[in-house]
């Protein structure tokens, strides 16, 4: 059974919308798409013009960058954009449903909910640093014939564990014909693990996200990327809107995966994981800390008495780190993104202070 037979019937039915962009190449003169003659801004000339659905230079530098064919890579506004276009597509309202496993991203939820699609959870072991309960994972996929998305984080946010082959392909071959498997690989460049993108020639129900939002310094970009089988990307392209990135993001975009950038990104790489166990090693010290669990993503997060308080006392002071007071399972917690060597020594001077207070 095809991935086609997974999804919404009328979107299997559906034709995508063929844009003026779409239908002929943005050269010549363009009388066809109803765009103004001249952009406003002087130096900014082809703002008049809708930019490319799919940007072919971009869509290639992303599959040379990803490791897959241009076939299959989706190029999306961010992560975020490739959970709302899979949810549309495989659930529908009152019937569908999704699997996730709290604590993780919370727009799966939201994606879920919005489309009118059942949310069922398998909690993470609170009790083992969160880690992912597979047996109950895979006896609620094979109960559960509802469940058209199985979402699963690899570094996970906010816990940082990874997801390991073994475990993933062993999911695959049991929801084959049954669920799609979303691997959101958001922060992969920080973990030990190679990408899940070389199982997708193997795996017709696999989707992993990639984005350029994290290990790349470009979150006010937002610009990331589905990658699946064509049959699947096929699906996508019918609900994306016709025009998902604007020109100037795709100029960016191409400009931070030029030679020069990659040589830039893979120090601050290295800067990064050098500040994170500058940090670990000082979290180490106060004895307020109940819990530190290191993660393999750009994150570190803790456990503390009176959590709501810290935060406080840190927000007072001009550094902000996250709470998460609307999540029972993390009371407590908090998780501290890995800022640079000035910001981290400012956070430790302020656990100083509040060691010294408590």
């Amino acid at each position: 059974m095809g991935v086609e037979a997974l999804a919404r019937p009328e979107i299997v039915e559906m034709k995508a919308y063929s844009s003026a962009r779409k239908e002929a190449p943005g050269e010549g003169i363009l009388l066809n798409a109803n765009e103004a003659p001249h952009a406003l801004l002087p130096d900014e000339e082809m703002l008049n013009r809708y930019p490319d659905p799919q940007p072919a230079r971009l869509l290639s530098r992303l599959a040379w960058l990803y490791g897959v064919g241009e076939e299959n890579l989706l190029v999306t506004r961010g992560s975020d954009e490739g959970i709302d276009l899979l949810t549309r597509v495989f659930c529908r309202a009152g019937q569908d449903a999704i699997l996730q496993c709290p604590p993780n991203f919370g727009m799966y939820k939201i994606a879920a909910q919005t489309q009118g699609a059942e949310v069922i959870s398998v909690p993470r072991k609170v009790d083992s640093a969160f880690e992912l309960d597979h047996k109950v994972v895979l006896q609620t996929v094979a109960m559960n014939n509802h469940i058209k998305l199985v979402f699963l984080t690899s570094p996970n946010n906010p816990t940082g564990d990874v997801i390991e082959f073994d475990f993933l392909s062993r999911l695959l071959n049991e929801t084959r014909g049954k669920a799609i498997v979303v691997l959101d690989e958001a922060y992969a460049e920080f973990s030990r693990l190679p990408s899940a993108a070389t199982l997708i020639k193997d795996h017709e129900n696999l989707v992993v996200l990639r984005t350029l939002s994290k290990a790349w310094a470009s979150a006010g970009l937002r610009c990331g990327a589905v990658l699946a089988q064509p049959a699947l990307i096929s699906l996508l392209r019918r609900v994306i809107a016709p025009y998902p990135l604007p020109s100037p993001v795709i100029a960016l975009a191409l400009r931070m995966l030029e030679d020069d950038v990659l040589a830039r990104q893979k120090l601050l790489l290295e800067e990064i994981t050098s500040n994170k166990l500058t940090l670990l090693n000082k979290l180490k010290q106060f004895s307020f800390m109940l819990e530190i669990i290191p993660g393999e993503a750009n994150f570190v997060l803790i456990r503390v008495n009176n959590s709501d308080e810290l935060l406080t006392f840190c927000a007072n002071q001009g550094v902000i780190v996250r709470g998460f007071p609307a999540d029972p399972l993390l009371k407590d917690y908090i998780r501290i993104s890995i800022g640079s060597e000035g910001d981290l020594n400012m956070l430790t001077t302020i656990f100083e202070e509040w060691e010294h207070i408590k």
